[in-house]
């Protein structure tokens, strides 16, 4: 694979190891940072070939890659191409911004997710399970087959040409921008767009509601509707700040669950908080 970047260093063997880096890429989600050791392990090859000569890089590549990442797999090998060619940019200018690599992260996260959940798991799957569903019923072994074949094929060649054409646009198009002296604007965009999807994110998985009211009976205002009013999703965004800054202050994650637990049970029992 040839790109306009001369001083390239990953190849399309590089390539195609992340392709199957990226298969057990859930086996290590978890609720902190989701799929963040699993996209780390997928650009690892590349990343230590990349710093090959500068270990102190490589080690902050490394922890650089463990920060929140999560989107549908299928199309994470897109995001893993654009990686490593900014990773490579990295390795290459000593000006290179490298924080506008976890802003390009965050920022393809949400759309991408929102285009592969949709096509991949809420279209091509549920076809798949409606075909081999119905030949299962008729006591036919073209049933499984069938269903597996229908999601795996196009799945895993999208996964592939994402590897591809991730880096190869990474690769040639980054490198324009960055002798335009467009970087600036581009990474206020995608750092822009990176806060609304963590917003979004916030919004939907948290969910912090109060049923307290003022007055009573059917006159009473409830205090949630005057929140959600003026800013929906309120108290959510403001426990998840809380969050952040405890763990911006190193206070251990067991204690920030166990502190939830007794005030979550407090709040319960008084009706402050649902």
């Amino acid at each position: 694979m040839k790109t306009s970047n001369e001083n390239s260093v990953i190849t399309k063997k590089d390539l195609n190891k992340m392709f199957w880096r990226s298969l057990p890429m859930e086996f290590s989600w978890h609720y902190e940072r989701q799929m963040h050791m699993g996209f780390c392990t997928m650009i690892s090859d590349g990343l230590r070939k990349i710093y090959k000569n500068d270990p102190e890089g490589l080690k902050k590549a490394l922890q650089r890659h463990l920060e929140f990442f999560n989107i549908t797999p299928h199309v994470s090998t897109f995001v893993g191409g654009i990686t490593l060619a900014m990773e490579e940019m990295n390795a290459n200018q000593e000006d290179f911004d490298e924080s506008s690599i976890n802003a390009v992260k965050a920022a393809l996260m949400g759309p991408l997710s929102g285009i592969g959940d949709s096509l991949l798991l809420g279209t091509l799957r549920v076809l798949a399970v409606g075909i081999g569903t119905s030949l299962a019923l008729q006591g036919s072994i073209l049933g499984p087959i069938l269903f597996l074949l229908i999601f795996n094929i196009p799945a895993f060649a999208l996964r592939y040409i994402c590897a591809m054409k991730g880096y190869e646009l990474g690769a040639t198009y980054l490198e324009k921008i960055q002798k335009s002296g467009m970087m600036q604007k581009f990474m206020l965009a995608a750092a822009i767009l990176g806060v609304m999807v963590i917003g979004g994110m916030t919004n939907e998985l948290v969910s912090v509601s109060t049923p307290l009211a003022i007055g009573s009976g059917d006159s009473a205002t409830k205090i949630q509707s005057i929140l959600d009013g003026i800013m929906p999703g309120m108290l959510a965004l403001g426990v998840t700040g809380l969050y952040y800054k405890l763990l911006g202050k190193n206070v251990n994650v067991m204690w920030i669950i166990i502190g939830t637990a007794i005030l979550g049970i407090i709040c319960a029992q008084f009706g402050i908080l649902a």
